[in-house]
């Protein structure tokens, strides 16, 4: 599939913003311990994925309760579901100057189409040096989910099953959709969010 940018102006996926505050310390000091000036832009990239795929928790998976939004507060208390370590990787790269969306599917929350879908937020980078969007999925792996860095072949978390009227959306938005902040602005409880109040259509 051809993911395609909603804007064609790259400084639109810089922004800094109340969600993406990559001013803030913590995002500063984590920046500042895993990139070095020695490390390619892809390195970097790679460096900020694996960070957010594999320390910080998804909240399901760990069964926490947590609700975080904002990049701070995931990198404060290390978890989230995938809408806030979304907001995570972008600011992560958006304060080394790498633009940095998000990009959507609609799945199955669980096995079967009766229990219900959710939006899934996944991220949209910019290679500069290739010149080219990729997307790529720090959910965090379990078994059963394998995403991994590539910029030949997307390696997602999951793959959207059409015949179960599930939707791998091309766009790359350069702010994260308003209903799945809404969404973790509203809750306080993640485990309950996750079953009952997650939005399932852009």
């Amino acid at each position: 599939m051809k993911i395609i940018p909603k804007s064609l102006n790259l400084k639109d996926y810089l922004v800094e913003t109340d969600i993406i505050n990559f001013s803030h310390p913590l995002i500063k000091n984590i920046v500042n311990e895993l990139f070095s000036d020695r490390q390619t832009e892809m390195e970097q990239i790679k460096s900020a994925f694996l960070f957010v795929r594999d320390e910080i928790s998804h909240s399901w998976d760990i069964q926490g309760t947590r609700v975080t939004c904002n990049a701070s507060d995931v990198m404060k208390v290390k978890e989230g579901i995938c809408y806030a370590k979304s907001n995570l990787l972008a600011a992560m790269l958006r304060s080394k100057g790498i633009p940095a969306g998000f990009c959507y599917q609609r799945l199955m929350i669980f096995d079967t189409p009766d229990k219900g879908y959710s939006l899934h937020t996944l991220n949209g980078i910019f290679l500069s040096q290739l010149n080219q969007w990729i997307r790529l999925d720090a959910r965090g792996n379990k078994p059963g989910v394998q995403a991994e860095f590539s910029t030949t072949e997307e390696k997602l978390a999951f793959s959207v099953q059409e015949e179960f009227d599930e939707i791998d959306y091309p766009s790359i938005y350069a702010e994260p959709n308003y209903k799945t902040i809404e969404t973790l602005q509203s809750n306080s409880d993640a485990i309950k969010m996750y079953k009952h109040c997650l939005p399932d259509y852009l």
